[in-house]
């Protein structure tokens, strides 16, 4: 009988290894891009199916694909599974560290400065209003999926809610957005609980398909209830927000007539901003405070490990319909905001695309961390517009950049699961309850 081999199989790290690697995604990327790139279709003047061909720009990508496979497996064998930190000088790592203690409060001020900077910009100023709604729609859904670790793909759904609700309150009832507003996040809340009972039971995909359908069934029901709704019209005539009475137009009752100031449009864009700037913040500090309560931990438990949650006491189905119905609330708020802004909704603007837009926010910047989703949304939204030149090649560009991401940062820009409450130092326990007669 002779004793198990304990030698283990090292991977082939010579130049065919290499080549093999480089081969293999060099004919994955040439089946995929052959019909997205390498052949272009279109509609001709008579309806008839016209296409073109861009074998070379399609031989550029495989090439490149080719090249990139080849070097990235160089680059891991170069670094080692542990070598990373080698990488980087000691100084360099106290200067991101410092950075990052210090990014947060850098990005608020300059985030509160935004209006004063770019304020004869529209551009900007409504690119900066869309990802700090993009912030606090990710921020709720941080609650659901980063700290309570319940995969939810309908998020929309409670977007739709707030919007709808804000706007059919101020169009038939004549509501202030004042009034309004808390309304529609009860309303949103409402149904949150409302999807927590059908999936009490259920984690992972089961979970995801449930809410993916909760999405789609509030997107039908909002085209096909066409005398609550307005059906595929939507819902127009929508009221533009008021500081609390006081109306942002160019009345003698408006803000500008009462300061004694001239009059202009850009007050009500700043206006919003700061508006949704102050949403977002308060969407912040509930979750923050949230964290630290009981309710908070039992999320962060629950999200670890459920069954060791059930263990020691904790009730799920009430800590479950708890981070669905705060998540929802601040989706219903982010949705009312957004009937303001636009003054007119319809179905369109809530598909699915969005609750994927918003959970790739969540997961990109790292679950459970308020500032990494931040930076996302920021990444994401403002990406898709620096990337607009690019045209038919901004989504590809935009796909490759969080698959490196995905590979390189696998738990977000910013990683962080650390547990809220932990003890500091280790407490010593008395020798009466041990079995060994010592602490």
């Amino acid at each position: 009988m002779t004793a198990p081999s304990t030698h283990t199989t090292k991977p082939a790290t010579g130049i065919p290894a290499l080549l093999k690697t480089g081969f293999i995604n060099a004919v994955i990327a040439l089946v995929l891009f052959s019909l997205m790139v390498g052949i272009r279709t279109e509609a001709g003047s008579e309806g008839q199916l016209t296409y073109w061909t861009r074998f070379g720009e399609l031989a550029s990508l495989v090439a490149a694909v080719f090249g990139g496979s080849i070097v990235i497996e160089l680059l891991r064998q170069w670094i080692g599974p542990t070598g990373a930190e080698k990488l980087v000088p000691p100084a360099v790592q106290s200067g991101m560290s410092f950075v990052g203690r210090y990014l947060a409060p850098a990005l608020l001020i300059f985030t509160l400065l935004v209006p004063v900077i770019f304020y004869n910009q529209r551009y900007i100023l409504d690119l900066a209003i869309l990802v700090l709604t993009y912030v606090m729609l990710g921020w709720g859904l941080n609650v659901v999926v980063g700290l309570a670790g319940l995969l939810d793909l309908g998020y929309v759904a409670f977007y739709a809610v707030g919007a709808y609700s804000y706007a059919l309150l101020a169009t038939n009832f004549g509501w202030s957005f004042w009034i309004c507003l808390p309304l529609a996040g009860i309303l949103a809340a409402f149904w949150g609980v409302l999807l927590g009972f059908p999936v009490l039971r259920l984690r992972g995909d089961y979970l995801a398909i449930v809410t993916l359908a909760f999405g789609e069934i509030i997107r039908l029901v909002l085209i096909n209830w066409q005398t609550l709704t307005g059906g595929p019209n939507g819902v127009s005539g929508i009221p533009r927000p008021t500081l609390f009475g006081i109306p942002l137009n160019n009345s003698d009752e408006g803000l500008a007539a009462k300061l004694g100031i001239e009059y202009s449009p850009t007050h009500r864009i700043v206006f919003l901003f700061y508006l949704i700037l102050a949403l977002a913040l308060l969407t912040n500090w509930v979750t923050i405070r949230l964290r630290r309560l009981p309710i908070g931990r039992a999320w962060e438990a629950l999200r670890e490990d459920e069954v060791a949650c059930r263990a020691l006491g904790i009730n799920t189905t009430t800590t479950k319909l708890t981070a669905f119905a705060t998540g929802a609330m601040f989706g219903g708020f982010a949705g009312a905001f957004f009937a303001t802004r636009q003054g007119f909704i319809s179905p369109e603007s809530f598909t699915f695309q969005e609750s994927a837009l918003v959970l790739a926010i969540v997961v990109l910047g790292g679950m459970g961390s308020q500032l990494g989703v931040a930076l996302a949304a920021l990444s994401m939204i403002g990406g898709f517009e620096l990337f607009r030149g690019l045209e038919t090649y901004r989504m590809l560009v935009f796909g490759w950049a969080m698959v490196l991401i995905m590979i390189w940062r696998p738990r977000g820009l910013v990683g962080h699961r650390a547990p809220t409450v932990y003890l500091k130092k280790a407490q010593a326990i008395s020798s009466d309850l041990v079995k060994e007669g010592h602490g």
